[in-house]
């Protein structure tokens, strides 16, 4: 009993120190949001464009992860409402990585297609990109709960459960068909950020003067990408390592799973706004300036 209670405890302390996290997190999301409808030129360039995806993309699925966490922590819910959060959160979950690896290729083609990026990278096209991107992140989790409205029976869907993936795999081969969509998805990112690092790092070889100082940031950028995306990665891992610690230890588990939402979910998406909201010297800029008057404003 006074194990259980400790136990109780030390999860509370956990979500809350989460839950400053994420608070903290969506302010410094909402505030480049915000900042990025200041100017006209941010939304109609493609790169602030996916930019702004992403921190949309990253909010709502750290809010929809974020209520998960705290209703697993005390209630059940009903089968049904688990599967819209499931519907949500796995989109979302996708729509980071896939715009990341959209984002390289734009600096791809910005530094060696300088002639063609113009063309490539209109508003119009961004648009187009928005919606292949939203399209092609919430293919995994259609094929995956099509599989799952096949084999489930009518009653299951008001049974109260602990809200995880885990509820939808009803056969052991659709464990494995999900991983492999996932890897799948991740290995043809990889080679894309790796395809144009590699492109990028010879145009920033053979640059001279502003040419060179500028493929040399992008490269950066793209490194920075890479980085993020091998985080995204990793966490396609943690179920398996959670589900085989639960055997083991309680505790133990509580702990790493601790570590890995932190590590895994909130710090890939904490590197979209130091990536592009402070080292873009004109994003930064414009953040600064409406930082700035919102202070004057409340003197």
């Amino acid at each position: 009993m006074a194990a259980n209670i400790t136990t109780e405890y030390k999860m509370n302390d956990k979500i809350m120190l989460i839950q400053i996290f994420v608070v903290l997190f969506l302010c410094i999301n909402l505030l480049l949001i915000t900042t990025f409808f200041t100017k006209e030129f941010f939304y109609t360039t493609m790169r602030y464009v996916l930019f702004a995806v992403t921190l949309m993309s990253d909010c709502l699925f750290l809010f929809m992860s974020d209520i998960l966490l705290i209703l697993n922590s005390r209630y059940t819910i009903q089968m049904w409402l688990c599967l819209i959060i499931y519907l949500v959160t796995s989109m979302y979950f996708f729509v980071t990585p896939v715009t990341l690896t959209a984002m390289t290729l734009e600096r791809y083609v910005a530094i060696c297609l300088p002639l063609r990026h113009g063309e490539l990278c209109s508003p119009r096209n961004a648009l187009h990109g928005i919606l292949i991107i939203h399209s092609l992140s919430s293919l995994p989790c259609i094929v995956f709960l099509s599989i799952f409205f096949a084999s489930a029976t009518y009653g299951s869907y008001t049974q109260g459960r602990i809200c995880s993936v885990e509820i939808f795999i009803l056969h052991t081969w659709q464990g494995h068909l999900r991983s492999a969509i996932s890897q799948f998805y991740f290995l043809i990112m990889c080679i894309t950020i790796v395809f144009s690092y590699v492109k990028i790092m010879r145009a920033a070889k053979a640059a001279s003067g502003e040419d060179k100082k500028s493929t040399w940031r992008g490269l950066r950028t793209v490194g920075l990408h890479a980085f993020q995306l091998l985080l995204c990665l990793i966490q396609l891992w943690c179920p398996f390592i959670e589900a085989a610690l639960l055997q083991i230890n309680l505790m133990l588990y509580i702990n790493v799973r601790f570590f890995n939402y932190i590590t895994f979910i909130l710090a890939p998406r904490c590197l979209s706004p130091l990536i592009y909201g402070l080292r873009d010297e004109m994003f930064f800029h414009a953040l600064k300036r409406f930082a700035l008057c919102g202070l004057r404003k409340k003197h």
